[in-house]
């Protein structure tokens, strides 16, 4: 991997209910990406080589969270990119955590 990107979504909404139905869209929209994509309780990352493919991530996951109704949208994005070599994964990172 060359690039990953962390993004958490803050659609504007007038319930708790609403909120997790636009967040789960942004999600499934990542998802659909066919990307190495991990769900975490506040962010959800997503890895590739291609770091033009995780800006435009980024960019449509906005506009997902409009069409879901979101009158409204702020983001949080943390990006890691090493054209050149390799960063860590999110399995190097956590999946000694999550071991049972």
């Amino acid at each position: 991997m060359q690039a990953s990107i962390a993004i958490q979504s803050l659609p504007k909404t007038d319930t708790e209910e609403e909120l997790i139905r636009i967040v789960d869209e942004v999600i499934a929209y990542l998802k659909s990406s066919g990307l190495n994509v991990y769900v975490g309780p506040y962010e959800t990352v997503v890895e590739g080589d291609d770091y033009d493919q995780l800006m435009d991530l980024v960019k449509e996951a906005q506009h997902v969270a409009i069409r879901a109704g979101a009158p409204k949208v702020s983001a949080y994005i943390k990006v890691e990119y090493e054209p050149d070599g390799e960063i860590l994964s999110i399995e190097k990172k956590v999946t000694k955590h999550h071991q049972e």
